[in-house]
This record gives structure tokens, sequence and C-alpha cells, in this order.
């Protein structure tokens, strides 16, 4: 257990460009999109992790948080084509109307499966009774926008995981998703209506995911026909307003620039500063995304270093004054670099993931089984001084004996 966060709450500025940042810091005013830009010019990476751990150590302790959670990517059908993604598959022009032939989703979700594929509902809740019986709190359900699913498919299957395992917790479906179920609707639902009926169904929360970054050019280069920040903040407005928490995102290192980064981390802020002030819910957590080029329209392009994913997850904490939680998704950034980020102002490395077909950092090509095991989660924490501490969704801690939990309403 770390023993000296307490003493490590003062900014103790390395560099004399960053002094006046971290008398902010130490104060606990609020850094302006300038002190942002500074900050990633900065070379000094110690001392912007420096004051990243001193928000971090103030708000958590020596917490590090980690939940038992199983990914769930219902399809890679989906209508867009945004060059950073490679998870994506258009769907074929002679497929039959009524969907695949009986076996096709068979699948056994912990081996390779189809280049192409998509799950019923019998499949989605076999696996995430699977991961309650292992004692899993939550499961994280988002797929591709399938062009034949209809909406009635996402409801039959909150309800049914909701019958088949009552306690788990449903994080599903992207703001992307819930504007495609808009539209695949007759008649046309709102968004509000949607949640609305997917919360009755049994929907917990929204994932951040389908922000990437919040900027018209940026936008226009590599996702263009996705919803931008408008649609985005739309949905997360209108679940925090009927009390649906959620996260956000960010997607960085393709074609952005330092500066839209911060312009993105601003504009989340102001929202969250609307729903901590009007609405029932607000932002849980802010998980910056590392952009992996690999087998991408954009493969041509670097990708980000293991110092910007560092300087980025510090920043973030620094800049989102008002959102509790920053994440390092151990997928994305590395279990490695995901360990040392505890001590750049993260305090939340994810979970257990078990599958997961979006990206393939450490799972190999066409292996979607990336798994991090209690012990390996725990000894990353430990071996960086922190205090692992289970949580649910909501960061609420977890007691747990085995598969069998309980809710602390204490999260220290």
């Amino acid at each position: 257990m770390r023993s000296d966060y307490n003493s490590r709450m003062t900014v103790i500025a390395s560099s004399t460009d960053l002094r006046d940042i971290a008398d902010k810091v130490d104060r606990g005013e609020r850094l302006t999109h300038e002190d942002g830009a500074r900050l990633y010019a900065s070379a000094d990476i110690h001392e912007i992790g420096r004051m990243a751990n001193v928000v971090r150590d103030r708000l958590h302790g020596d917490a590090a948080y980690y939940n038992i959670n199983r990914h769930i990517n219902y399809t890679n059908y989906c209508v867009l084509r945004c060059r950073f993604c490679s998870f994506y598959r258009p769907y074929p022009a002679k497929k039959d109307a009524a969907g695949p032939t009986e076996g096709d989703l068979r699948l056994n979700l912990l081996t390779e499966q189809p280049d192409e594929y998509e799950l019923s509902v019998d499949d989605v809740v076999a696996n995430a009774t699977a991961a309650a019986d292992a004692g899993a709190t939550e499961v994280h359900i988002v797929g591709g926008l399938h062009p034949r699913l209809p909406f009635d498919y996402y409801l039959d299957m909150c309800r049914a995981l909701k019958a088949a395992a009552p306690r788990l917790h449903i994080k599903a479906f992207t703001a992307i998703e819930i504007i495609h179920f808009t539209r695949i609707t007759k008649p046309r639902l709102s968004i509000r209506e949607v949640l609305e009926q997917l919360r009755d169904a049994g929907l917990g929360s929204l994932p951040g995911g389908g922000a990437e970054i919040f900027d018209d050019r940026v936008h226009d280069e590599a996702y263009r026909n996705k919803v931008g920040e408008a649609g985005w903040f739309d949905v997360h407005d209108t679940a925090h307003e009927i009390g649906i928490p959620s996260n956000a995102t960010m997607l960085y290192g393709h074609i952005e620039r330092p500066e839209e980064r911060i312009t993105h981390m601003i504009k989340l802020r102001e929202h969250q500063d609307l729903s901590l002030r009007e609405h029932k819910a607000a932002f849980n957590c802010f998980i910056p995304l590392s952009f992996i080029p690999d087998d991408s329209e954009l493969a041509h392009l670097p990708g980000p270093t293991g110092l910007d994913d560092l300087k980025t997850l510090a920043i973030s904490r620094l800049m989102l004054d008002n959102i509790p939680h920053i994440k390092a998704f151990w997928i994305m950034q590395s279990a490695k670099l995901s360990q040392i980020a505890l001590d750049w102002g993260v305090d939340d490395i994810d979970g257990t993931v078990v599958q997961y077909d979006i990206t393939k950092r450490e799972g190999g090509a066409g292996n979607r089984h990336q798994e991090m095991t209690i012990d390996q989660l725990h000894r990353l924490i430990r071996e960086t001084g922190r205090r692992p501490v289970e949580r649910d969704t909501l960061y609420r801690r977890v007691e747990r004996n085995g598969a069998d939990w309980t809710i602390v309403a204490d999260n220290r």
C-alpha cells in the first residue's frame, strides 16, 4: 500500500516555464486552453506527471481502480467507413436479408471467429451470463452500425440480459449507435425515446466511444460520414438529463493537433459543468484512447509514442477538473504503460476485458481474446505502490469472495 501519497500533495516545479501552471494546480484553479497547449509543448514530462498526480492524489489518495467486466462486440458489420477504423466490415451485397444461416452464430467468443460476424441475442446472453457466473459486475457491449438489425434486437438483448443476469450492469451502445437506432425505427424515435426504451429494458449506462476529436477539420478528413460533435453531445446530454450516466473518450494520435485535443477536453469540461449543475447524471470517467494505425486507412501514420500517451493521460487529469476518474485502457495503451500511468494522473486501468475485437495491440492479428486476470491487475497496481480497489461501473467499491460480490457505499 502506498504510504507517502499525502506528502506529494504539493507541486514542486522543476522548470520555470511551467511554474505558473504548477501554482494554479497547487491552488486548485482551473487551467485554460493556453495552459493546456503549453503543457503539450513542454518537454518536461516528469513535471507534467507530478502535477497530474497532485490532482489524482487529492481525489483518490492511493486507490487505483479496476473492475471485473466482459466486453462483447455484437457485430463488425458497419455502414460507416471511418479511415481510422480497422474493425468494420461492409455488409455483403448478396447476403440473405434474413440474416446468417443457422450455425453461423454458434461461436465460442474466446477463440478466433469469422472475419465478418453478427451475434444473435442468445449468443450475447450466453457470453454475458458466463461472465456473470465468473463474478463479473459489468458487461460492455458495442458494435458496428448494422444495416439490417432492427431496434427490437437491441431491446431484446437488454431484456434478455437482465432476465438471465439481473445483477450485471449493462454499459452499452455508443452515441453513434444510439443515433443509428433513431434512424432505423419506424416511425422514427427521438434520442430521448430510444434511450428511455433502452433504459426500461435494462440499460444502465453509456460508454464514451465515438467522440474521436471534436473538430470539423479532423471530422471531415478521418470520419466524414460519422455523426459529429453536435450529435455526440446531444446523446450524452439527453442521457444525463434522464438519469443515465456515461463516460467520455478521445481518440488521439492520428491527424489531430495537440491544441485540438485541448479543445476537445474543454468542450467535455463545459458539458460536465452543465450536467453537474442541471442534470440527474454526468460523466463518470474520461478515457483517452491511443490510436492504433494497423490495418486502417491511416496505417501509414506512426501513431502516438509512449511519451505522448503519458503526456495525454496526465494533461487529461489536469484539464478535466470536474470529471472524477481518468482511465488508461490497457488494451489501447498497453498494460505496461498503463501501469506507469498510475503515477501520471491515472486512477483506473479498466478491468479483465476478456474479449475485445475493435483493436488488437497485444492480442495479435485475428485474436480477440485479450484478458487480464485479477491477479495480474493486482500485481500491476501494487508494483506502483498503489492500493487495488475493485469498483463497479458507478465507482462503488466492491467486496468480493470469489464469484460472489457485494457493493460497499464507500469507494475508498
